[in-house]
């Protein structure tokens, strides 16, 4: 494949790589997939989307701009995080495929051509890489496995590696989906929730690390990656309908208030007035208090649930980020 001017070529694939301090092995993996595309005539671009490194990364990119024309760049002012990286770097990307993979050298670009075609010819959304031999920590591979396990089970999608870096998309859903906080980790989950459902998985190389040390602790990643289970999950099901929700609990909630009351009621007036039996005052009775915290919940949880009505309907910006320059757009 020639390196001509891509700007009015159809493009097969976006090359999509958010990194953070990796000027040591960006320019390796510029080479690399640049080799396997020309092998095999596909016309591509690969962003990288500089997290706001502290290192010579950006001065890399933008050497590696003048070396390749299919080679650009966003660099953030700050770091926002690798969910912000790729959520701009979708919106950026103009291949009919789009494949991430992290900058590290740890993913294959060798896989590219497999990739693709999984989501050409086999007619998969989204397919996800598969480190089946890792050469990782264990400080990482442990709570990997826990987290994994615990993300099918409540997502009900059959994958190994959810927070697998190789991933490849159609078009289409890179730009029908939103990524922001730390909810890269479940982008499978997010793609089938906005109808998206096709995934699939590819066994993938894994090398090891070749210069640096990951970015990643493991124990802390582990417990923050459930965390964001809880927080998509509730999201993707209620974001658009926090009423569904909110309004449904709390009107539970005070419907039991509401029979608390009224056995009260009538308890107190069938002893009294039916029996003629004193008791005594309703506020004595511990069913009282129960009654008027279910009452006072309950019309909290369905006031919220009118809040985050019109917060979903009118909040904006969420995934704006300060970005210092760009390179090849």
């Amino acid at each position: 494949m020639s390196d001509n001017n891509l700007k009015d070529q159809h493009l097969d694939l976006t090359v999509l790589v958010p990194l953070l301090n990796e000027d040591e092995s960006i320019g390796e993996l510029a080479d690399w997939v640049n080799r396997v595309c020309a092998e095999h005539d596909i016309q591509y671009e690969l962003i990288f989307v500089d997290d706001g490194s502290t290192d010579d990364s950006w001065k890399v990119i933008e050497d590696l701009s003048d070396k390749f024309s299919s080679v650009k760049g966003i660099q953030f002012r700050r770091n926002y995080g690798k969910s912000a990286a790729l959520n701009t770097g979708f919106k950026a990307a103009n291949g009919d495929v789009v494949i991430t993979m992290d900058a590290d050298l740890q993913d294959s670009p060798d896989e590219i051509p497999d990739l693709m075609k999984m989501i050409r010819e086999d007619g998969y959304h989204l397919v996800s890489g598969w480190k089946k031999k890792r050469y990782d920590p264990i400080s990482k591979t442990i709570p990997t496995k826990l987290f994994n396990a615990v993300t099918r089970k409540v997502t009900g999608i059959k994958l190994h590696d959810f927070n697998c870096g190789l991933k490849a998309y159609q078009k289409k859903v890179v730009k029908g989906i939103e990524v922001y906080g730390e909810m890269h980790r479940y982008i499978p989950a997010i793609a089938k929730w906005n109808g998206f459902p096709n995934i699939g998985e590819k066994v993938v190389q894994h090398q090891s690390r070749k210069y640096g040390v990951t970015k990643f602790g493991g124990w802390n990643r582990f417990i923050n990656g459930f965390l964001d289970l809880f927080s998509v999950t509730f999201t993707s099901r209620f974001g658009k309908k926090p009423m569904h929700f909110f309004g449904t609990l709390g009107t539970i909630v005070f419907f039991i208030g509401g029979l608390l009351t009224l056995y009260l009621g009538v308890n107190k007036i069938y002893c009294e007035y039916y029996l003629n039996i004193r008791t005594d005052r309703v506020t004595v009775d511990p069913f009282f208090y129960l009654a008027l915290v279910a009452l006072i919940i309950g019309v909290q949880l369905f006031l919220a649930g009118f809040l985050g009505e019109l917060i979903s309907r009118t909040s904006s910006g969420r995934n704006k980020y300060g970005i210092n320059q760009k390179i090849g757009f």
